[in-house]
């Protein structure tokens, strides 16, 4: 089928698991009242969404949100992709309007082999090497087809590790004595080294399918950083956004949905977090330039980008366990089918 507009959009289920099944180390199970709570929120949402892709982040087990699409009555109008789901770690997953999936999806957790962190050559600073291997959850892709002719469009879901400090008192190398004063800042060291490696590794999976293609390719995350932040960098490649008509366009960039939104409305109210009175956009939808209003290689025109934050506005401890909300917003993006004059 030929589609002439779709949606997308991210969504962390903010540990959407069974009832009384463990979760994190020192979280309380889940009620079986605040369950029922949190499959309904969560199906209201998706029944306001409706959006044709939705990639998901902190799902626990597939029946929880199996339950929540039933509740929602949308069971019979989306493929759920969610078989690593089965309560024991959180994994990224998604649902695609059903005829839109072409193929099997794949969820990656190694770190591409092309991906080598390490710098001995710099005169001016000591050697690093960086050991980490894998995703600390994996990134899922799979393939939908939006319109009849090809290419296909590939999509990611991701969730990269967050700004939370590591647990540093747990490590065998920790002393009290020493380590206790500095264990935020090192904990937080290592959360960042490991969030910017796993950006430049799912960095590499992108350019390895966009390099040098046509393909379309949406990522879909809460990718747990800023806009301009430096690992919201390397996964975009820094790609300049120009104001002419179709002129523009890079092989393997991708344009925030949140930038393309700034160029149709002066009012910035996109947030998708708040932690301690601090609002941040964690969550993103990123796009080839197949999605890029001035790119001369646009097939897509972006049609606006809507967020769901309002359940923010309350952040107290115990708010999510009273009314089964996630401590995330939902971003949504539309795009239509008008591809770019060649004339």
């Amino acid at each position: 089928m030929d589609l002439d507009s779709f949606s997308v959009a991210t969504f962390n289920l903010y540990n959407m698991q069974l009832p009384d099944r463990s979760m994190n180390p020192g979280q309380r199970v889940w009620t079986e009242a605040e369950y029922r709570r949190k499959v309904a929120f969560v199906a209201d949402r998706l029944r306001d969404l409706r959006a044709d892709i939705v990639g998901f982040q902190e799902l626990w087990h597939a029946d929880a949100l199996a339950e929540a699409l039933d509740r929602a009555n949308l069971d019979d109008d989306y493929d759920l992709l969610a078989a690593p789901a089965v309560g024991t770690r959180i994994v990224c997953a998604a649902i695609v309007r059903k005829g839109l999936l072409r193929g099997d999806p794949e969820w990656v957790s190694s770190f591409p082999a092309a991906l080598h962190l390490e710098d001995t050559v710099d005169p001016q600073a000591p050697d690093i090497e960086v050991g980490i291997t894998g995703f600390s959850r994996p990134v899922l892709t799979f393939e939908v087809a939006l319109r009849d002719a090809p290419p296909l469009t590939r999509v990611y879901v991701a969730h990269l590790k967050s700004k939370l400090p590591a647990e540093v008192h747990r490590e065998p190398w920790y002393d009290p004595d020493v380590h206790a004063p500095h264990r935020t800042a090192i904990g937080s060291a290592l959360s960042t080294i490991r969030r910017t490696a796993e950006s430049a590794a799912l960095r590499v999976l992108l350019t390895e399918v966009m390099k040098g293609t046509v393909t379309p390719v949406i990522v879909l995350g809460d990718l747990n950083d800023g806009q301009h932040s430096n690992t919201i960098n390397i996964l975009s490649e820094q790609p300049r956004y120009l104001v002419g008509d179709s002129r523009g366009g890079g092989d393997i960039a991708l344009y925030t949905a949140q930038t393309l939104q700034e160029y149709r409305d002066t009012r910035d109210v996109y947030y998708t977090h708040v932690h301690e009175d601090l609002r941040e956009s964690l969550d993103h939808v990123m796009v080839s330039e197949q999605f890029y209003d001035h790119s001369y290689r646009r097939q897509w025109l972006f049609d606006g980008l809507a967020i769901t934050n309002d359940h923010l506005n309350d952040d107290s401890a115990d708010v999510h366990r009273e009314k089964g909300t996630t401590d995330h917003g939902i971003v949504m993006c539309r795009f239509r089918w008008r591809p770019a004059s060649q004339g």
